[in-house]
């Protein structure tokens, strides 16, 4: 199994080499450094703690060492070549045993500890960096996508950020201390006991060009079977009611198969390869212990230095098989660090500091305007044109017109997830002061979003996402304007009532509810309502927004929707259809309510 291990390492090291040489020639291998320096800038942060983790790998390398010579000499007490001081060894023996195994103890303790501190450090620094992500440049990865570098490629990061320098200076202070004992000895055993490495090293650079390959393949595989997993799961309920189960099921089995595949065929391939390298190792062995076995039949060497020289010569292989795990880690992690960095380096969302000065006058009421905005998602293919638009305090607002014209676009625009191409969407407070929507002005909104948006735990958890501190009176009085405190009084447990994820257990009009008493806690002075009311029948719908108003008289409320209910209840009225948005009369409002 050991000598399987070595011949695997060698292989994927010879493999990592030439992709490393490959890399200089075609000028990629820039990258390669430069995705280990974001990588060391995290290690810069724990310089202290790397320095103390190679201190003691040495000690414990130093101890392994003594440990193995003192055997030797214990051996050769024991077939009688020496008997003076056996109890003395004896004791020193059994003091290193313990010493070194308490060490380890320790060692293993205070690695897992930091790399759990490290790495939860790491994760929560690039999470903070992805959400802060520009809006368009973050939704071209798929959530699959994004989960498995966010987890998978983020712990290889992690790890190595503290673990590679010091493996390099242990594996290195290991090969080399090992070899002077084996030298001290006998320097024939030193150059059998190393002859095995490169010979191997050089028949793996001839036999082996796949793994790269091999390794590419299984990541993006494990991407892509995330995405279909989170896909899959996200919209259980729908695939049951569509009964297509047994489509999906049989869609998990084509993507295992192609997992299976691809790692059957790697297997094959090692197979093949580790019998040319555990021949060469094997042979190579048995150089070595029939060189043994003559320097002990002609009293050359005693049963214990024997021991010691097989027992180092297999240690010398497993440190110089550590040394060459070091190129495909520093490549290995040098990918991962890539597909971070692909994240964490998207364009950042905009942050503009003085939208904090409108906060002092938004009691008073705030507007918003768009003038003149030009949008698309993609070059060539507009959205919005030339489109105006203006929602004051006081007002409801609708956003009308076919699906997929442009509705979610407008208030995606509003919210400052997107921005214009051309022409300004801003929000202006009663003091005549204009911000352009960013990312600081989002506190002043409350969304409730087309689609079930509840989330697993209690109705006061849910609720509390938006304002933490609230009371369980403001919970209720949120409740009650969302025309949702009818039904969850009834409950049990009323507001700490369990609710399953994507609010199951409700029907589509109480978790509507629930999500819309979500926003009205948060008592922002604009509410943004995308289809948020058409699972409600019209007498709760108009008693909703109605509730909304009076709450806080300067709110403003916009809302797409194709109910006529809400449209007779609007002041402004705007029909998105053809890229444009245009504000209706109040005669073309009223014919469209009556149309519906």
């Amino acid at each position: 199994m050991a000598k399987k291990k070595f011949g695997d390492r060698l292989n994927i090291s010879s493999q990592s080499l030439n992709t490393l040489i490959s890399r200089w020639k075609d000028g990629t291998f820039f990258e390669i450094i430069d995705d280990w320096k974001w990588i060391l800038s995290y290690s810069a942060r724990y310089k202290w703690i790397i320095a103390f983790y190679t201190i003691l790998g040495i000690i414990t390398t130093t101890l392994g060492l003594i440990s193995s010579v003192i055997s030797k000499y214990l051996l050769d007490i024991i077939t009688g070549y020496k008997t003076d001081k056996l109890w003395l060894l004896v004791a020193v023996m059994v003091f290193t045993t313990l010493f070194t195994l308490a060490f380890n103890s320790i060692l293993n303790r205070i690695n897992t500890k930091l790399g759990i501190y490290i790495n939860n450090d790491i994760q929560a620094d690039i999470f903070d960096k992805i959400v802060d992500a520009d809006w368009l440049a973050i939704s071209n990865y798929s959530n699959g996508d994004v989960l498995n570098r966010f987890n998978s490629d983020a712990g290889t990061v992690s790890g190595n950020a503290i673990s590679w320098l010091p493996s390099i200076i242990i594996a290195f202070y290991n090969f080399v201390a090992t070899f002077f004992v084996i030298l001290y000895y006998d320097w024939v055993m030193a150059v059998l006991a190393f002859a095995s490495a490169p010979f191997l090293f050089l028949i793996s650079r001839v036999v082996l060009k796949k793994q790269r390959e091999y390794g590419k393949k299984v990541r993006e595989m494990s991407s892509d079977m995330m995405t279909f997993e989170v896909e899959a799961f996200y919209n259980f309920d729908t695939i049951k009611s569509f009964g297509v189960t047994p489509y999906y099921s049989k869609k998990m089995r084509w993507w295992q198969k192609k997992f299976k595949d691809v790692i059957l065929k790697y297997n094959m391939f090692s197979i093949k390869t580790n019998i040319i390298t555990t021949l060469i190792g094997e042979l190579v062995q048995g150089m070595a212990f029939a060189y043994c076995l003559w320097r002990l039949w002609t009293r050359d060497i005693t049963y214990g230095t024997m021991t010691l020289f097989l027992q180092q010569r297999n240690k010398l292989s497993s440190s110089f098989s550590s040394l060459l795990s070091i190129i495909p880690n520093f490549l290995n992690s040098s990918i991962s660090a890539h597909r971070i960095r692909e994240l964490v380096e998207l364009p950042r969302e905009i942050h503009i500091p003085e939208s904090s000065e409108l906060d002092v006058v938004a009691r008073d009421g705030l507007t918003i305007q768009m003038r003149d905005v030009n949008f698309s998602y993609v070059e060539g293919t507009q959205v919005i044109t030339d489109s105006q638009f203006i929602a004051r305090p006081s007002e409801i607002v609708a956003l009308v017109g076919p699906s997929g014209e442009g509705k979610t676009t407008m208030i995606r625009l509003i919210l400052g997830l997107v921005h214009p191409n051309s022409g300004e969407a801003i929000i202006r407070s009663s003091d005549r002061k204009e911000v352009m929507m960013n990312a600081e002005t989002r506190h002043l909104f409350a969304y409730v979003p087309q689609g079930n948006t509840i989330l697993s735990g209690t109705i006061a958890e849910n609720m509390r996402i938006v304002k933490e501190d609230a009371t369980d009176d403001e919970i209720i009085e949120a409740l009650k304007i969302a025309c949702a405190w009818d039904f969850v009084e009834k409950m049990p447990d009323t507001i700490n009532s369990k609710i399953g994820e994507r609010g199951r257990g409700f029907s589509e009009g109480q978790a509507q509810r629930i999500a819309i008493a979500r926003a009205v806690l948060r008592d922002a002075p604009i509410l943004l309502l995308d289809e948020a009311t058409s699972a409600l029948d019209v007498t709760t719908e108009r008693r909703v927004l109605r509730n909304i108003v009076l709450q806080r008289p300067n709110k403003i409320c916009i809302v797409t929707t194709h109910r006529p209910s809400v449209l007779n209840l609007c002041q402004r009225v705007y029909r998105v259809m053809e890229t444009h948005v245009t504000e209706l009369s109040e005669e073309e409002s009223s014919r469209m309510a009556m149309d519906f």
